[in-house]
């Protein structure tokens, strides 16, 4: 006889989270924002949604270089982003510290290295000059004349 569709399912249902886990995961308190510049490009858009993944040259505090679902206010044209080109990003890194228990039950039960939740919005971003090495003004430009 074969397995029964309980017995098949039993692995999947051990490595769900607690209930209690979840909760706490749904509930985080983030702490206050801290505002990160950094330079990188567009990976991919999601109009829709109003979120972008982005790829960063410096790494964020926590050590990734890559910001999946990066949160795009409704006042930002996310259309007339391009993908390719390098930015400068002003982002908003909110932090959610989790509990030493949950800390504890990632770690062991899952193997993930995990001590909070992260949410990040974009603030603005500029597209820059990569053959200058300067930051293309986004409103006005000023220009020097020589005398």
């Amino acid at each position: 006889m074969g397995k029964t569709k309980s017995a098949a399912s039993r692995p999947s249902e051990e490595e769900a989270l607690p209930t209690w886990a979840e909760d706490e995961i749904r509930s985080v308190q983030f702490e206050q924002p801290e505002i990160l510049i950094r330079t990188g490009y567009i990976l991919d858009m999601y109009e829709s949604d109003f979120k972008i993944d982005i790829q960063l040259y410096e790494a964020l505090p926590d050590g990734r270089t890559i910001i999946e679902s990066l949160d795009v206010p409704k006042s930002i044209n996310i259309s007339s982003f391009m993908k390719g080109f390098v930015y400068e990003f002003k982002i908003k890194m909110f932090r959610g510290p989790l509990s030493l228990k949950l800390i504890e039950l990632l770690k062991t039960k899952y193997t993930l290295e995990m001590d909070a939740i992260y949410k990040f919005e974009l603030q603005e971003l500029q597209i820059m000059d990569v053959g200058s090495d300067q930051i293309s003004p986004s409103t006005s430009e000023e220009t020097e004349t020589e005398d």
